[in-house]
């Protein structure tokens, strides 16, 4: 089971210059949440989020592109567990809140997750902060239609975990995990929602997530370049995982003037930095394009170098697993870009603070 990022290659257009994401907390990503399943689905390979999915693509006409930026957001301050009567009905999945409230329509459109009632899955919420708490999962009643607006007396609950394992440091990719046995007696669409409960603050975290029971393994659907296999484990010993059947190719691009395009590789691969050209000061926009130069095909990569100058990371990598932190970076593939066919190109993008460098810095790239 693995986290599903979906990315498309575009052609030579102008950047927009991505907004910085928030200091936030996170979602459900398996089953994934609404707002991560249209992060998913929007992605470009420039940084820019265009959803193909109808009700993605009308959530960001209504509420613009930074609530999915920030899609482990959805969150109260003040919440201290409270449920019934503190989000009003209809609120639920956008927290009550303004900058959420696109993720509260009631539509049979969204991104879906297919699962099995009564089978034992692997839940994944992201850890973008980590904190002490509960997490609350609560599934809605049979009789539940995704065109009615989500209310708290449509919602059963059926499980919880407190402060369960990670799979590594806050922010990335990195989530919290769980086993859970999923309702018996389900059939048809459902609304799997999760709201987390700091133990140390009166901060909730809200996770609305669509799922229907028709015997599926997590295959979802409904996003921009499906994945071909299921995103949640049937069983805790069996894992499958989402990806798209294409490795992501870059854009046409050229280097900036100030940072001509170094490389370097070992094992089969190489890598290749160019600066985006951009104005937003104090911080800057760099793609790293990875190519296999062997004559077989490489299963996952790494690409390492060492910043001089203080810069940093704003957010996460898109396309790229942050692996190894200032000022000694290390960005692995996700799941989607792992394989790379002899010859095969694809390429990672992030935004930085502080100024980017006048000498591009030494790439090396290892392979597997």
């Amino acid at each position: 089971m693995w986290s599903v990022v979906a990315a498309i290659a575009v052609g030579a257009v102008a950047v927009l210059v991505v907004p910085a994401p928030a200091g936030a907390h996170g979602v459900a990503m398996v089953p994934g949440s609404r707002t991560y399943l249209c992060y998913v689905d929007g992605l470009r390979a420039n940084g820019q989020i265009i959803p193909s999915n109808p009700a993605c693509a009308d959530a960001v006409a209504q509420g613009g592109q930074q609530p999915l930026y920030d899609w482990f957001g959805v969150l109260r301050s003040d919440a201290g567990g409270r449920t019934t009567g503190y989000i009003p009905d209809g609120q639920i999945c956008g927290a009550g809140t303004t900058k959420y409230a696109a993720y509260n329509a009631a539509r049979t459109d969204w991104p879906l997750t297919h699962l099995t009632a009564g089978s034992t899955i692997q839940l994944r919420y992201s850890n973008w902060a980590a904190h002490p708490g509960t997490f609350h999962l609560y599934v809605t009643r049979n009789g539940w239609s995704p065109t009615t607006p989500l209310a708290w007396g449509d919602l059963e609950p059926f499980w919880s975990a407190t402060d369960p394992p990670q799979s590594g440091p806050p922010g990335a990719l990195n989530y919290y995990s769980f086993n859970t046995t999923l309702p018996a007696g389900k059939t048809g669409r459902h609304m799997l929602f999760i709201q987390w409960v700091r133990s140390d603050s009166q901060e909730n975290f809200f996770s609305c997530s669509d799922i229907v029971f028709d015997g599926g393994n997590g295959e979802v659907t409904g996003i921009n370049n499906p994945p071909t296999s299921p995103s949640a484990s049937v069983s805790p010993s069996r894992s499958v995982s989402p990806s798209p059947s294409r490795s992501v190719s870059p854009s046409p691009s050229r280097s900036a003037s100030s940072s001509p395009p170094p490389s370097g590789g070992s094992g089969g691969c190489t890598a290749t930095w160019r600066i985006v050209p951009s104005s937003w000061a104090g911080h800057f926009q760099a793609e790293v394009t990875v190519r296999n130069s062997g004559s077989a095909s490489l299963n996952g990569w790494t690409v390492r170098w060492t910043y001089q100058g203080g810069e940093g990371f704003e957010g996460s990598p898109w396309n790229g697993t942050l692996v190894g932190q200032p000022p000694n970076v290390a960005v692995s593939n996700v799941d989607w870009n792992r394989v790379l066919a002899a010859g095969a190109t694809t390429s990672f993008g992030f935004n930085a603070t502080g100024t980017a460098p006048a000498t591009a810095p030494t790439l090396s790239c290892t392979s597997q």
